[in-house]
């Protein structure tokens, strides 16, 4: 199935979307939910007020969204919902180094973004299958 990839970025007072793999899809919104529906929408509009000849080939046929946030803004953006304490716990990354990450002091090498990413996967997995 074909991918396509919605960036979400936090700017000052609000979340921008834009699809990197299509030109001309963007959003935004005060949060990172109304960003994704912003961004959907313009991928709808895309195919809706184009004619099939100019609707990117990506958009024809199944095709599912992927959503990408930079570590910055997702820290930002759950701070609260993620202390540092537990992301220590779930990545084994230190939380000194965590918080520059989520300052934007430092950037993670990709080895650490996917340590990060991967962490928050499985805890999404275990978590789906837990029953109260």
């Amino acid at each position: 199935m074909k991918k396509i990839t919605v960036i979400i970025e936090r700017s000052a007072d609000s979340f921008s979307a834009y699809a990197q793999n299509i030109d001309g899809v963007y959003g935004m919104g005060d949060t990172v939910s109304e960003a994704k529906e912003s961004a959907l929408n313009g991928i709808k509009l895309l195919k809706e007020y184009n004619d099939s000849e100019n609707v990117p080939e990506i958009l024809k046929g199944p095709y599912e969204v992927i959503f990408k946030m930079d570590i910055e803004s997702f820290f930002n953006y759950y701070n609260g919902i993620f202390t540092k304490a537990g992301l220590e716990k779930i990545t084994g990354i230190n939380q000194r180094q965590l918080q520059h990450y989520s300052s934007g002091l430092k950037k993670p090498r990709s080895e650490q973004k996917r340590k990060i990413e991967t962490a928050l996967h499985n805890l999404g997995l275990e978590l789906m299958c837990l029953e109260l």
